[in-house]
């Protein structure tokens, strides 16, 4: 069975709040994006820094585990006291203490990260255990888009990517890309600019046989005095393929695109691409990127009731090697790009009677690549004896984790906080050098 077969075959995890909330999670993206490509015209009062279209500039890919992971088997505890609550809550699905690798003194990693474990010993692979939103939120679609707006109480429509890419008024579409879809997360909705597609061939603009350069002029022609957003968006539309079409090209015709580097499966195709976009540096600093599948109220541990296999395994295996393929594959590019992982919620200690765990709260959040303090587990860890209504709690706000990396990445932003995470003060976690 192929990955992409078994992913169809588990897709039905009992949770149909996860199928609709995320199709209207959706179906609010697309409404969103279709102001993408005319954003600049919105925000530029607040614009104060300058990012956009420099070659050689640092990159965020902010890799959304959609489902809500179950953090305590990725980043699994190991202290004897804690060994002892997973042993009485989860005596079916708990990875075993001797199968973790890398890790620390009281964290052990899942088996199946061992291709990412060269990175975890070099110091550029860390963790936060105890992280997530500031109040539990047990809802699919309300934690996703929660997470990703980042600005509670607010009926703003805007994500914090956005209102970070509008702090500067040089950005471009191709600043902030989400690739893998055509809709936008919520994250990257808002009046600045920001693009999404399947791939990086897409970009390109359909020639219709008369070539792309000629369909371009008469597209500019045919607009020529017209005002409004929709004038305005197809202007911008056709300057972004314009810039973009020496890498729509490269990827469609030469190759640029090297998906046989990667490992089979639903992140092969996204990372690929991913990194021909960015070591083409065409000015883009944020890219976004889905891999789901994570609602696993069932397959924490094979039908022997083995947690080393099963669905999170593959899971877990599929990340790992293809986050590690895509480090190898970005080449040079490599010491400018971080990633950061982001899931709405963690899962509940105890296991359920289809050996999964349901919607809980506290999760782990995973740091990769350029700048971050690696080889630990950063954050307050409460200890499992300290749940919350069964829960592991939430001791990091994740908003003061992605500060730190924005601060660290994008220097030029840090006197913006207030516009990316309103009325927000973090806490310092030390994730990054």
């Amino acid at each position: 069975m192929t990955d992409s077969s078994r992913s169809a075959s588990r897709s039905d995890c009992g949770c149909p709040e996860f199928r609709l909330g995320r199709r209207g999670f959706l179906a609010a993206a697309a409404a969103g994006s279709a102001l993408a490509a005319g954003g600049s015209l919105f925000g530029q009062a607040h614009r104060q820094v300058s990012f956009a279209a420099t070659t050689g500039g640092n990159v965020l890919v902010v890799l959304s585990l959609r489902g809500g992971a179950d953090g305590l088997s990725l980043v699994v505890p190991r202290l004897p006291e804690d060994r002892e609550v997973l042993r009485k809550l989860r005596p079916g699905i708990a990875v075993p203490e001797n199968s973790l690798i890398g890790g620390d003194a009281a964290f052990g990693l899942h088996p199946e990260f061992a291709p990412l474990l060269p990175m975890w010993r070099a110091g550029s692979f860390g963790a936060v255990h105890a992280v997530g939103l500031p109040a539990p939120n047990r809802s699919h679609f309300d934690a996703m888009e929660a997470i990703e707006d980042a600005d509670p109480g607010s009926s703003a429509r805007s994500g914090w990517l956005n209102r970070m890419v509008g702090l500067d008024a040089g950005a471009g579409p191709e600043t902030a890309m989400h690739l893998g879809s055509s809709l936008l997360p919520t994250s990257l909705v808002g009046p600045a600019p920001a693009l999404g597609a399947g791939a990086v061939k897409d970009l390109a603009l359909t020639d219709l046989g008369t070539g792309a350069a000629a369909r371009r002029t008469s597209l500019r022609q045919m607009w020529q005095g017209e005002t409004g957003v929709l004038a305005d968006s197809l202007r911008a539309t056709l300057g972004t393929t314009e810039r973009l079409a020496p890498l729509a090209e490269a990827a469609a015709d030469r190759g640029a695109v090297h998906a046989s580097a990667y490992p089979d499966g639903p992140l092969r195709a996204v990372l690929a691409n991913t990194a021909a976009l960015i070591r083409a540096d065409v000015g883009t600093r944020v890219v976004t990127v889905d891999y789901g599948n994570w609602d696993m109220h069932n397959g924490l541990a094979d039908g022997d009731r083995n947690p080393t296999r099963g669905w999170l395994a593959e899971q877990v295996r599929h990340l790992a090697g293809s986050l590690a393929a895509f480090f190898t594959d970005l080449g040079p590019a490599a010491s400018r790009v971080t990633v950061v992982t982001l899931s709405e919620f963690g899962r509940r200690v105890e296991e359920n009677g289809d050996h999964g765990v349901d919607h809980g709260y506290g999760n782990a959040m995973l740091l990769l690549g350029a700048g971050v303090r690696g080889g630990a587990v950063h954050g307050r860890w409460p200890g499992l004896g300290m749940l919350e209504q069964g829960d592991l709690p939430t001791t990091t706000d994740y908003r003061s984790v992605l500060w730190e990396v924005l601060t660290n990445r994008f220097p030029e932003v840090s006197g913006g906080r207030a516009g990316i995470f309103p009325g927000f003060v973090p806490e310092t976690v030390r994730t990054m050098r």
